[in-house]
């Protein structure tokens, strides 16, 4: 399964555009429970004017309101971001932590937000489970689970090592692009062969 999907896309990463680690992990915080597109149109806004810890801090939730309020639930987003970046400063000495832990200290930053900073910005094998994953998960059998936990141990569990590292991204672009919620692209699926699931209707004819 993932041999095909590195050889559709040999260098996955994520969607959501930043250059720092710090800028990453505050475009996670805001793609919560929205889109990667419109979380890099507030950043596209954002980052020119302010994009370390202090500058965003400096901006207080007033400040940084008017940049994210095209976000859904803006308001608590914008109080963690903030909380988050005093605490970077203040803590951290301006620098995003590299542990887990400490991660998770910070508002609005969960179990899947620090995989995901620990991931693409640090280059740690693990697995951060969204929605997408969850789904592609269970459906194809790959790793099924009732919980996003119980997904995530399965994963590390039974991904070979020399795919953990992009099995993140190739999962989440699959789900977002192909393996779709309401109606997954089975006749467009380079692993349909590999998949427990069973489409409802027929498939296209091919021709051949």
């Amino acid at each position: 399964m993932f041999e095909r999907l590195r050889l559709a896309n040999p260098n996955p990463t994520t969607e959501l555009e930043y250059t720092t680690p710090f800028e990453l992990l505050i475009a996670v915080i805001l793609s919560a429970q929205a889109t990667d597109v419109s979380v890099n149109k507030a950043t596209r806004k954002l980052y020119p004017i302010a994009n370390t810890p202090a500058a965003i801090f400096a901006l207080g939730v007033d400040g940084l309101t008017p940049f994210v309020q095209s976000i859904g639930l803006y308001r608590t987003k914008a109080k963690n971001v903030i909380e988050t970046c005093r605490m970077i400063v203040t803590q951290h000495e301006g620098k995003v932590p590299r542990t887990r832990e400490e991660l998770e200290a910070l508002p609005g930053v969960g179990r899947k937000t620090a995989n995901v900073v620990l991931n693409t910005a640090f280059g740690e094998s693990v697995m951060a489970v969204d929605t997408h994953i969850f789904r592609v998960s269970n459906r194809t059998g790959l790793a099924p689970g009732k919980n996003v936990d119980e997904v995530e141990h399965k994963l590390m569990r039974m991904i070979p090592a020399e795919f953990m590292h992009d099995a993140h991204h190739w999962l989440i672009l699959h789900g977002r692009y192909t393996c779709m919620a309401r109606t997954p692209a089975c006749w467009n699926c380079s692993i349909a062969d590999l998949c427990d699931y069973k489409p409802k209707t027929p498939l296209p004819e091919t021709g051949v």
